[in-house]
């Protein structure tokens, strides 16, 4: 056996989910304010955030073991964040922690589901190109979303050099995904990264021209579900959403990132893959707050087990 296969049957966690985490604070309003205009919020909640961190979350309450590596300041934010993340499992014994203080988003959310962000994060908030790696933390799959871009860049030239599969949640345009969305084994795009990459608003044209970037590409479009392809398929592939009532979509991506590199760790077949990270996304829809909405397994399962595969072809 190989070093390469040795160090990851060893692995001690099934992803190391690396990048941004903040909190967020959750406005739930009528209307979007205008302006010089004051707009009453008729419900209200806090919580930890981020992509890398809710997939890292979405992953434990799925039943997986991971491990979250990013920045959190040591202030009552971040204190409070890292006691969410450790309430749930995930190991955060890598977490760097420091003087600039913790990133807040600040969220606005309509009654449609839909949302504004406004964010605010320290330059110094970000972890060192050096401060983790996979052969003193091994994992089965690696999770990037681009926020840390030093670190990962470099996380992702040590994975393929020991064969660890890269998810790259391109859900955001930063200087990560940029660097990394072709490095990924698997590229995994919001239509507005898809849109900044190719500038083809079409879902089946961008994959075409998506190509080549990675062995498996995908395209999220939230209600509208998610279109894939892969090296080895001629055509691109397209499965329906979950049929819900969305409140709130904040968290949906983080949550369908993490559950797909779940799957990815675990060799789930891609439909199948596909399917539960879609029904993690739909679920994390229903409530207020991408935190406390990350869906567990047994709701993960029972909405799979009561709604008809969605139809893809």
């Amino acid at each position: 056996m190989s070093d390469s296969k040795r160090l990851i049957t060893r692995a001690n966690v099934d992803v190391l989910s690396v990048g941004f985490a903040c909190i967020d604070i959750n406005f739930v309003t009528k209307t979007h304010p205008a302006r010089r205009e004051k707009v009453k919020s008729h419900q209200m909640n806090a919580c930890g955030g981020g992509p890398a961190s809710n997939a890292a979350l979405t992953i434990a309450r799925l039943g997986g073991k991971t491990r979250f590596h990013g920045y959190i300041g040591d202030d009552g934010f971040g204190r409070a964040h890292v006691r969410e993340l450790h309430t749930d499992g995930v190991l955060i014994d890598t977490i760097l922690r420091g003087k600039a203080p913790t990133p807040i988003a600040s969220i606005t959310i309509k009654p449609d589901g839909a949302r504004s962000i406004v964010s605010y994060r320290d330059p110094k908030a970000v972890s060192k190109e050096d401060s983790i790696s996979l052969k003193q933390h091994p994992a089965k799959a690696l999770l990037l979303d681009g926020h840390q871009a030093a670190l990962s860049i470099r996380l992702a030239k040590e994975a393929r050099t020991l064969g660890i599969p890269i998810i790259l949640d391109a859900g955001s345009i930063n200087e990560g995904t940029e660097a990394l969305h072709n490095q990924a084994d698997y590229l995994v795009a919001s239509a507005k990264f898809a849109y900044h990459l190719t500038g083809i608003t079409d879902p089946y044209r961008a994959l075409e021209a998506m190509k080549g970037n990675a062995p498996f590409w995908a395209v999220t479009s939230g209600a509208d579900g998610i279109y894939w392809q892969t090296d080895k398929s001629t055509t691109p592939l397209h499965m329906e959403a979950f049929k819900i009532e969305a409140r709130d979509t904040t968290g949906a991506g983080d949550a369908f990132h993490g559950a797909f590199a779940l799957g990815v760790a675990q060799n789930l077949p891609i439909v199948e893959n596909i399917r539960r990270a879609s029904a993690c996304g739909a679920l994390t829809c229903l409530r207020i707050g991408a935190r406390n909405s990350l869906p567990t397994l047994r709701e993960v399962e029972n909405l799979m087990t009561s709604s008809p595969p969605p139809p893809y072809g």
